[in-house]
């Protein structure tokens, strides 16, 4: 929690300073592109995740069921 607490204390001023400097490093052009790879990360990082609490929900109710056995 910690690691973003400085997130709290951005203004609207800063924020629109923070936006000015990304579009002119980026262009106006190629922030949709990195939009769109952020997307794909993150819904990688969500089906992934998924995955795995699903194989470790599987394996727990195997478990339950060999030792109800």
């Amino acid at each position: 929690m910690n690691t973003l607490g400085f997130i709290q204390n951005i203004g609207g001023g800063s924020l629109v300073v923070i936006v000015l400097v990304v579009i002119l490093l980026f262009g106006a052009k190629r922030i949709p592109e990195l939009a769109r790879g952020l997307g794909r990360g993150i819904r990688e990082f969500k089906d992934a995740t998924k995955e795995i609490q699903d194989d470790l929900e599987e394996g727990l109710k195997d478990d339950n069921k060999k030792a109800n056995k």
